[in-house]
């Protein structure tokens, strides 16, 4: 079976409208090095369920020894208040950890591997190829179940180890977990390298062999370049755009790498070009606002940062933020 094969997501409705994946909760949060309390977690996701946020990735289920804020994600599922209109897909490494998900009612998936050899060995111990393999009966399991499934490939813009990442191997690992039957591939800037034209041809060269409807980008803001990336994208198509409230993040894996993308960031820019998202702005970064004060940092956003000093700043420019 060809990666062009799958049938485009019913979810995008129109050219003009954005679906952001928030990841804050798991992807933001599993790099904090202080543990979490589990009731800032659910007052977190009780938050972002109010923003008109669609897709929130919740948890991840790997071992408590690489990831120790993860390790209550049982106690997560159990204590989260589900809405019937958003998806809530939570990160599996293996059959066991799809085990652990499903007996606390998961729906929803992802698998992650990387387009970097030495990253996949330092980030799940096993090469490649070996996490393809490994992901074939979790697949195979969850569509068995009628579940959907997303694919995150890391370090495809640069490695902190290997440097630069070709192109090639980029296309090459997505067709891979396309064929596998991964509904939807993010493509991630793990690093923040990035450039918009680099990230462009690479998302050029991916959707040459898969469907577009079916990428999603996933850009981290080191060197301050993710907000470029994704409108260099969204120019050649992409409508679903990972990011992370109060630009929480970074990678266990990754050194040096700093936060995703802000979510509030990205839906004002969003706004400004005329697309739309269903999220209001008043309430993310209101979330934003929360999980920063709760981790006693700065707010990442420079929306919400904005917004805290003026409520009105974005819509006396002629954006309207609520």
């Amino acid at each position: 079976m060809s990666a062009r094969s799958e049938t485009a997501d019913p979810g995008k409705v129109s050219d003009d409208f954005v679906t952001i994946v928030e990841v804050g909760p798991r992807d933001g949060l599993q790099n904090e090095r202080q543990i979490i309390p589990l009731e800032v977690k659910l007052s977190l996701i009780h938050r972002l369920n109010r923003t008109g946020l669609k897709v929130i990735e919740l948890t991840g289920f790997v071992h408590p020894l690489w990831v120790p804020q993860l390790a209550d994600a049982e106690k997560f599922m159990q204590g989260f208040k589900r809405q019937e209109d958003i998806r809530y897909p939570v990160l599996v490494p293996n059959l066991i950890g799809l085990e652990r998900a499903l007996s606390v009612g998961a729906d929803e998936i992802a698998v992650f591997t990387a387009a970097s050899e030495p990253f996949n060995q330092k980030n799940i111990n096993c090469s490649i190829d070996e996490s393809i393999a490994r992901f074939k009966p979790v697949l195979d399991a969850a569509k068995s179940r009628g579940m959907r499934v997303r694919g995150y490939v890391s370090c495809a813009l640069g490695c902190p180890f290997q440097g630069s990442v070709p192109v090639a191997d980029v296309v090459q690992v997505a067709t891979r977990l396309a064929d596998i039957g991964c509904d939807e591939i993010s493509l991630g800037d793990t690093i923040g390298v990035g450039t918009p034209l680099h990230a462009k041809r690479m998302l050029a060269a991916v959707s040459s062999e898969i469907e577009i409807q079916r990428l999603a980008v996933h850009f981290h803001n080191t060197y301050g370049q993710a907000l470029a990336n994704i409108l260099a994208c969204l120019e050649l198509g992409v409508r679903t755009v990972d990011a992370s409230v109060g630009g929480l993040g970074g990678c266990p894996y990754a050194p040096g790498a700093s936060g995703n993308v802000p979510s509030e960031d990205v839906v004002y820019m969003l706004r400004g070009m005329g697309l739309e998202t269903g999220i209001d702005l008043e309430a993310l970064v209101d979330a934003g606002r929360f999980i920063s004060d709760a981790l006693g940092r700065t707010n990442a956003s420079s929306v919400g940062r904005a917004f805290k000093s003026d409520k009105k700043l974005g819509s006396k420019h002629g954006y309207q933020i609520g």
